[in-house]
Protein backbone atom coordinates (compact mmCIF):
# COMPACT_ATOMS: atom_id res chain seq x y z
CA UNK A 1 0.00 0.00 0.00
CA UNK A 2 1.34 3.42 -0.97
CA UNK A 3 1.01 6.08 1.71
CA UNK A 4 1.95 9.59 0.65
CA UNK A 5 1.18 13.19 1.35
CA UNK A 6 -1.39 13.43 -1.41
CA UNK A 7 -1.97 9.76 -2.22
CA UNK A 8 -0.33 10.09 -5.62
CA UNK A 9 2.64 8.40 -7.23
CA UNK A 10 6.03 8.76 -5.61
CA UNK A 11 7.57 9.46 -8.99
CA UNK A 12 8.37 13.09 -8.35
CA UNK A 13 7.80 16.28 -6.43
CA UNK A 14 5.02 17.38 -8.76
CA UNK A 15 3.32 14.03 -9.21
CA UNK A 16 -0.43 14.33 -9.30
CA UNK A 17 -0.16 18.12 -9.47
CA UNK A 18 0.91 18.47 -5.83
CA UNK A 19 4.34 18.99 -4.33
CA UNK A 20 5.61 16.26 -2.05
CA UNK A 21 8.47 16.40 0.42
CA UNK A 22 7.82 12.89 1.78
CA UNK A 23 7.37 9.84 -0.42
CA UNK A 24 6.61 6.71 1.55
CA UNK A 25 5.47 3.16 1.07
CA UNK A 26 5.95 0.45 3.62
CA UNK A 27 9.64 -0.36 3.87
CA UNK A 28 10.73 2.61 1.74
CA UNK A 29 11.13 6.33 2.43
CA UNK A 30 12.39 9.08 0.15
CA UNK A 31 12.78 12.71 1.19
CA UNK A 32 12.96 15.65 -1.17
CA UNK A 33 16.32 17.40 -0.76
CA UNK A 34 15.02 20.90 -0.05
CA UNK A 35 18.07 22.66 1.27
CA UNK A 36 20.67 21.69 -1.31
CA UNK A 37 18.78 21.24 -4.59
CA UNK A 38 15.50 23.16 -4.78
CA UNK A 39 14.32 25.14 -6.61
CA UNK A 40 16.55 24.28 -9.57
CA UNK A 41 16.68 20.50 -9.12
CA UNK A 42 14.22 17.93 -7.81
CA UNK A 43 16.22 15.24 -6.04
CA UNK A 44 14.99 12.63 -3.57
CA UNK A 45 17.23 10.95 -1.01
CA UNK A 46 16.65 7.39 0.14
CA UNK A 47 16.26 7.07 3.90
CA UNK A 48 16.94 3.53 5.05
CA UNK A 49 17.05 3.87 8.83
CA UNK A 50 16.84 6.22 11.81
CA UNK A 51 20.45 7.33 11.33
CA UNK A 52 19.63 8.51 7.81
CA UNK A 53 16.51 10.18 9.21
CA UNK A 54 18.47 11.98 11.94
CA UNK A 55 21.01 13.25 9.41
CA UNK A 56 18.32 14.41 6.96
CA UNK A 57 16.60 16.38 9.71
CA UNK A 58 19.78 17.86 11.14
CA UNK A 59 21.07 18.86 7.68
CA UNK A 60 17.62 20.29 6.87
CA UNK A 61 17.11 18.04 3.87
CA UNK A 62 13.64 17.84 5.39
CA UNK A 63 12.41 20.82 7.42
CA UNK A 64 9.24 22.29 8.78
CA UNK A 65 8.03 21.13 12.20
CA UNK A 66 5.27 18.75 11.00
CA UNK A 67 7.43 17.20 8.28
CA UNK A 68 10.32 16.71 10.69
CA UNK A 69 8.16 14.69 13.07
CA UNK A 70 6.74 12.52 10.30
CA UNK A 71 10.11 11.95 8.62
CA UNK A 72 11.63 10.89 11.93
CA UNK A 73 8.81 8.46 12.69
CA UNK A 74 8.84 6.96 9.21
CA UNK A 75 12.63 6.59 9.09
CA UNK A 76 12.42 4.30 12.10
CA UNK A 77 9.39 2.51 10.64
CA UNK A 78 11.45 1.71 7.51
CA UNK A 79 14.33 0.50 9.66
CA UNK A 80 12.29 -1.96 11.72
CA UNK A 81 10.25 -3.06 8.71
CA UNK A 82 13.44 -4.21 6.99
CA UNK A 83 15.21 -5.37 10.16
CA UNK A 84 15.90 -9.09 10.66
CA UNK A 85 15.24 -9.11 14.40
CA UNK A 86 15.63 -12.13 16.66
CA UNK A 87 14.92 -10.62 20.07
CA UNK A 88 11.90 -10.68 22.37
CA UNK A 89 9.03 -8.20 22.44
CA UNK A 90 10.78 -6.42 25.31
CA UNK A 91 13.94 -6.20 23.22
CA UNK A 92 11.92 -4.70 20.37
CA UNK A 93 10.40 -2.14 22.73
CA UNK A 94 13.82 -1.15 24.09
CA UNK A 95 15.20 -0.78 20.57
CA UNK A 96 12.36 1.48 19.45
CA UNK A 97 12.52 3.69 22.53
CA UNK A 98 16.28 4.08 22.24
CA UNK A 99 15.99 5.03 18.56
CA UNK A 100 13.16 7.50 19.28
CA UNK A 101 15.24 9.24 21.94
CA UNK A 102 18.05 9.51 19.41
CA UNK A 103 15.79 11.00 16.75
CA UNK A 104 14.37 13.71 19.01
CA UNK A 105 17.90 15.10 19.47
CA UNK A 106 18.10 16.10 15.80
CA UNK A 107 16.01 19.31 16.14
CA UNK A 108 15.15 20.21 19.77
CA UNK A 109 13.19 23.40 18.99
CA UNK A 110 10.49 21.64 16.92
CA UNK A 111 7.96 20.49 19.52
CA UNK A 112 6.08 18.38 16.94
CA UNK A 113 9.05 16.02 16.95
CA UNK A 114 9.18 15.58 20.71
CA UNK A 115 5.39 15.29 20.84
CA UNK A 116 5.39 12.56 18.19
CA UNK A 117 8.21 10.71 19.93
CA UNK A 118 6.37 10.76 23.26
CA UNK A 119 3.15 9.46 21.68
CA UNK A 120 5.00 6.70 19.84
CA UNK A 121 6.94 5.82 22.98
CA UNK A 122 3.69 5.48 24.95
CA UNK A 123 2.23 3.29 22.21
CA UNK A 124 5.25 1.01 22.25
CA UNK A 125 5.16 0.65 26.04
CA UNK A 126 1.44 -0.13 25.97
CA UNK A 127 1.82 -2.66 23.16
CA UNK A 128 4.65 -4.56 24.84
CA UNK A 129 2.48 -5.19 27.91
CA UNK A 130 0.49 -7.81 25.99
CA UNK A 131 2.72 -8.62 23.00
CA UNK A 132 4.38 -12.03 22.92
CA UNK A 133 6.44 -11.42 19.78
CA UNK A 134 8.73 -8.63 18.62
CA UNK A 135 6.92 -8.36 15.30
CA UNK A 136 3.72 -7.35 17.11
CA UNK A 137 5.50 -4.40 18.71
CA UNK A 138 7.13 -3.40 15.42
CA UNK A 139 3.84 -3.65 13.53
CA UNK A 140 2.03 -1.45 16.04
CA UNK A 141 4.77 1.14 15.68
CA UNK A 142 4.72 1.05 11.88
CA UNK A 143 0.93 1.43 11.78
CA UNK A 144 1.09 4.43 14.12
CA UNK A 145 3.83 6.14 12.10
CA UNK A 146 1.88 5.68 8.87
CA UNK A 147 -1.25 7.11 10.49
CA UNK A 148 0.69 10.26 11.37
CA UNK A 149 1.39 10.82 7.68
CA UNK A 150 -2.26 10.53 6.71
CA UNK A 151 -3.56 12.61 9.61
CA UNK A 152 -1.20 15.51 8.92
CA UNK A 153 -2.76 16.30 5.54
CA UNK A 154 -6.27 16.28 7.02
CA UNK A 155 -5.06 18.53 9.84
CA UNK A 156 -3.49 21.00 7.41
CA UNK A 157 -6.63 21.26 5.30
CA UNK A 158 -8.65 21.93 8.45
CA UNK A 159 -6.21 24.72 9.38
CA UNK A 160 -6.68 26.19 5.91
CA UNK A 161 -10.46 26.05 6.21
CA UNK A 162 -10.61 27.66 9.66
CA UNK A 163 -8.03 30.29 8.73
CA UNK A 164 -9.73 31.36 5.52
CA UNK A 165 -13.13 31.50 7.22
CA UNK A 166 -11.78 33.59 10.08
CA UNK A 167 -9.99 36.06 7.82
CA UNK A 168 -13.03 36.54 5.63
CA UNK A 169 -15.16 37.39 8.67
CA UNK A 170 -12.53 39.63 10.28
CA UNK A 171 -11.54 41.57 7.18
CA UNK A 172 -15.03 42.60 6.13
CA UNK A 173 -15.43 45.19 3.45
CA UNK A 174 -12.61 43.81 1.35
CA UNK A 175 -13.37 41.85 -1.79
CA UNK A 176 -9.89 40.36 -1.78
CA UNK A 177 -6.90 40.53 0.54
CA UNK A 178 -3.13 40.43 0.24
CA UNK A 179 -1.26 38.27 2.73
CA UNK A 180 2.40 38.27 3.76
CA UNK A 181 4.11 35.08 4.92
CA UNK A 182 7.60 34.33 6.22
CA UNK A 183 9.74 31.21 5.80
CA UNK A 184 8.10 28.09 4.28
CA UNK A 185 4.99 26.46 5.69
CA UNK A 186 3.54 24.62 2.71
CA UNK A 187 3.59 21.13 1.25
CA UNK A 188 7.36 21.09 1.56
CA UNK A 189 7.19 21.70 5.33
CA UNK A 190 4.41 19.19 6.05
CA UNK A 191 3.00 15.95 4.72
CA UNK A 192 0.98 18.04 2.28
CA UNK A 193 -1.02 21.29 1.78
CA UNK A 194 0.66 23.25 4.56
CA UNK A 195 -0.19 25.35 7.61
CA UNK A 196 0.20 29.10 7.01
CA UNK A 197 0.59 28.47 3.28
CA UNK A 198 -2.40 26.14 3.58
CA UNK A 199 -4.48 29.13 4.71
CA UNK A 200 -3.22 31.07 1.68
CA UNK A 201 -4.15 28.11 -0.55
CA UNK A 202 -7.64 28.06 0.96
CA UNK A 203 -8.04 31.82 0.44
CA UNK A 204 -7.00 31.40 -3.19
CA UNK A 205 -9.43 28.53 -3.78
CA UNK A 206 -12.26 30.65 -2.34
CA UNK A 207 -11.38 33.60 -4.57
CA UNK A 208 -10.56 35.85 -1.60
CA UNK A 209 -6.82 36.18 -2.22
CA UNK A 210 -5.50 39.17 -4.14
CA UNK A 211 -1.82 38.34 -3.74
CA UNK A 212 0.64 36.52 -1.52
CA UNK A 213 3.87 38.21 -0.51
CA UNK A 214 6.74 35.98 0.61
CA UNK A 215 9.95 37.09 2.25
CA UNK A 216 13.29 35.70 1.12
CA UNK A 217 13.80 34.53 4.73
CA UNK A 218 17.50 34.96 5.38
CA UNK A 219 19.97 33.48 5.87
CA UNK A 220 18.98 30.19 4.26
CA UNK A 221 16.42 31.68 1.85
CA UNK A 222 13.62 29.25 2.59
CA UNK A 223 11.15 31.84 1.36
CA UNK A 224 12.76 32.61 -1.99
CA UNK A 225 13.77 29.01 -2.67
CA UNK A 226 10.83 27.06 -1.27
CA UNK A 227 7.77 29.24 -0.68
CA UNK A 228 8.22 31.04 -3.99
CA UNK A 229 8.65 27.63 -5.65
CA UNK A 230 5.34 26.41 -4.20
CA UNK A 231 3.45 29.59 -5.05
CA UNK A 232 4.64 29.54 -8.66
CA UNK A 233 3.87 25.82 -8.91
CA UNK A 234 0.31 26.36 -7.69
CA UNK A 235 -0.13 29.45 -9.89
CA UNK A 236 -0.95 31.65 -6.89
CA UNK A 237 -0.35 35.35 -7.62
CA UNK A 238 2.71 36.17 -5.55
CA UNK A 239 5.58 38.59 -5.09
CA UNK A 240 8.93 37.96 -3.43
CA UNK A 241 10.40 40.68 -1.22
CA UNK A 242 13.61 41.12 0.77
CA UNK A 243 13.26 40.57 4.52
CA UNK A 244 14.25 44.19 5.06
CA UNK A 245 11.39 45.42 2.84
CA UNK A 246 8.56 44.20 5.10
CA UNK A 247 7.95 47.46 6.96
CA UNK A 248 8.06 49.53 3.76
CA UNK A 249 5.57 47.17 2.09
CA UNK A 250 3.19 47.54 5.03
CA UNK A 251 3.56 51.33 5.13
CA UNK A 252 2.65 51.42 1.43
CA UNK A 253 -0.63 49.69 2.29
CA UNK A 254 -0.03 46.51 0.31
CA UNK A 255 -0.59 44.01 3.14
CA UNK A 256 -3.88 43.20 4.88
CA UNK A 257 -2.73 40.32 7.06
CA UNK A 258 0.33 38.28 8.01
CA UNK A 259 0.23 34.49 8.42
CA UNK A 260 3.23 32.51 9.66
CA UNK A 261 3.83 29.02 10.98
CA UNK A 262 5.34 27.83 14.27
CA UNK A 263 7.94 25.37 15.49
CA UNK A 264 6.79 25.66 19.10
CA UNK A 265 4.01 27.58 20.87
CA UNK A 266 4.24 28.10 24.62
CA UNK A 267 1.23 27.83 26.94
CA UNK A 268 0.74 31.62 26.87
CA UNK A 269 0.90 31.83 23.06
CA UNK A 270 4.51 33.01 22.69
CA UNK A 271 5.65 31.48 19.40
CA UNK A 272 9.01 30.28 18.14
CA UNK A 273 9.36 30.44 14.38
CA UNK A 274 12.07 31.00 11.77
CA UNK A 275 14.39 33.88 12.60
CA UNK A 276 12.92 37.16 11.36
CA UNK A 277 9.34 36.38 12.37
CA UNK A 278 9.61 38.67 15.40
CA UNK A 279 10.68 41.53 13.11
CA UNK A 280 7.62 40.96 10.92
CA UNK A 281 5.33 40.87 13.96
CA UNK A 282 6.66 44.18 15.28
CA UNK A 283 6.19 45.81 11.88
CA UNK A 284 2.64 44.44 11.62
CA UNK A 285 1.76 45.68 15.12
CA UNK A 286 3.10 49.16 14.33
CA UNK A 287 1.03 49.36 11.13
CA UNK A 288 -2.15 47.92 12.65
CA UNK A 289 -2.04 44.75 10.54
CA UNK A 290 -3.45 41.48 11.85
CA UNK A 291 -0.75 38.90 12.59
CA UNK A 292 -1.73 35.21 12.63
CA UNK A 293 0.10 32.03 13.58
CA UNK A 294 -1.11 28.85 11.83
CA UNK A 295 -0.05 25.53 13.35
CA UNK A 296 -1.41 22.16 14.43
CA UNK A 297 -2.22 21.49 18.08
CA UNK A 298 0.94 19.35 18.21
CA UNK A 299 3.00 22.55 17.92
CA UNK A 300 1.64 23.72 21.27
CA UNK A 301 3.77 22.89 24.29
CA UNK A 302 1.74 23.35 27.47
CA UNK A 303 4.72 22.25 29.57
CA UNK A 304 6.38 25.63 29.11
CA UNK A 305 4.67 28.77 30.37
CA UNK A 306 6.30 31.26 28.01
CA UNK A 307 8.71 31.68 25.14
CA UNK A 308 11.51 32.39 27.60
CA UNK A 309 11.77 28.62 28.11
CA UNK A 310 12.07 27.71 24.43
CA UNK A 311 15.48 26.40 23.41
CA UNK A 312 16.73 28.30 20.36
CA UNK A 313 19.11 26.42 18.08
CA UNK A 314 22.02 28.19 16.44
CA UNK A 315 23.02 27.44 12.87
CA UNK A 316 26.48 27.29 11.29
CA UNK A 317 28.33 30.58 10.89
CA UNK A 318 29.06 29.58 7.29
CA UNK A 319 25.44 30.30 6.36
CA UNK A 320 26.17 34.00 6.87
CA UNK A 321 29.81 34.04 5.85
CA UNK A 322 29.29 32.31 2.50
CA UNK A 323 26.73 32.51 -0.29
CA UNK A 324 24.32 29.69 -1.14
CA UNK A 325 23.54 28.89 2.47
CA UNK A 326 27.19 28.36 3.36
CA UNK A 327 28.09 26.28 0.35
CA UNK A 328 29.19 29.05 -1.99
CA UNK A 329 31.96 31.63 -2.05
CA UNK A 330 32.86 33.75 0.95
CA UNK A 331 30.95 37.04 1.06
CA UNK A 332 31.78 38.36 4.54
CA UNK A 333 35.03 39.73 5.90
CA UNK A 334 37.42 37.14 7.28
CA UNK A 335 37.66 37.19 11.06
CA UNK A 336 34.17 38.60 11.70
CA UNK A 337 32.24 36.82 14.47
CA UNK A 338 28.74 35.47 13.71
CA UNK A 339 25.50 35.04 15.65
CA UNK A 340 23.09 32.89 13.63
CA UNK A 341 20.02 31.74 15.64
CA UNK A 342 17.65 29.52 13.68
CA UNK A 343 14.51 30.90 15.37
CA UNK A 344 13.19 33.84 17.34
CA UNK A 345 10.21 34.14 19.67
CA UNK A 346 7.21 36.37 18.95
CA UNK A 347 5.39 37.38 22.16
CA UNK A 348 1.70 36.55 22.38
CA UNK A 349 0.75 40.22 22.71
CA UNK A 350 1.78 40.77 19.07
CA UNK A 351 -0.31 37.85 17.78
CA UNK A 352 -3.91 38.44 16.72
CA UNK A 353 -4.97 34.78 16.83
CA UNK A 354 -3.64 31.24 16.49
CA UNK A 355 -5.19 29.10 13.75
CA UNK A 356 -5.35 25.35 14.45
CA UNK A 357 -7.11 22.32 12.99
CA UNK A 358 -9.60 22.56 15.88
CA UNK A 359 -10.47 26.17 15.22
CA UNK A 360 -9.05 29.65 15.89
CA UNK A 361 -7.72 30.63 19.32
CA UNK A 362 -8.84 34.20 19.88
CA UNK A 363 -9.61 34.40 23.58
CA UNK A 364 -6.84 35.69 25.78
CA UNK A 365 -6.51 35.02 29.49
CA UNK A 366 -5.02 38.53 29.75
CA UNK A 367 -3.76 41.26 27.44
CA UNK A 368 -0.46 39.42 27.21
CA UNK A 369 -1.46 35.74 27.01
CA UNK A 370 -3.81 33.38 25.16
CA UNK A 371 -6.01 30.92 27.03
CA UNK A 372 -4.63 28.00 25.04
CA UNK A 373 -5.22 25.35 27.69
CA UNK A 374 -8.88 26.33 27.93
CA UNK A 375 -9.23 26.19 24.15
CA UNK A 376 -7.71 22.73 23.91
CA UNK A 377 -9.89 21.38 26.71
CA UNK A 378 -13.01 22.79 25.02
CA UNK A 379 -11.93 21.57 21.58
CA UNK A 380 -11.73 17.96 22.80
Amino acid sequence: MLLEANGSSAAGATAGGSLQSICYERGSLRLLDQQRKLPLETVYLDVKDSTDGWTAIRDMVVRGAPAIAIAAALSLAVEVCNHDFNGTSEDASSLLIKKLEYLVSSRPTAVNLSDAVEKLRSLVLKTVETATEAKTVFQAYIDAAETMLIDDVASNKAIGFHGAKHLRSNLEGLEKISVLTHCNTGSLATAGYGTALGVIRALQSEGFLEKAFCTETRPFNQGSRLTAFELVHDQIPATLIADSAVAALMKAGHVNAVIVGADRIAANGDTANKIGTYNVAIAAFHHGIQFYVAAPITSIDLSISSGEQIVIEERSAKELLHSDGGRGKQVAASGISVWNPAFDVTPARLITAIITEKGVIIKKASDEAFDIKGFIETAK
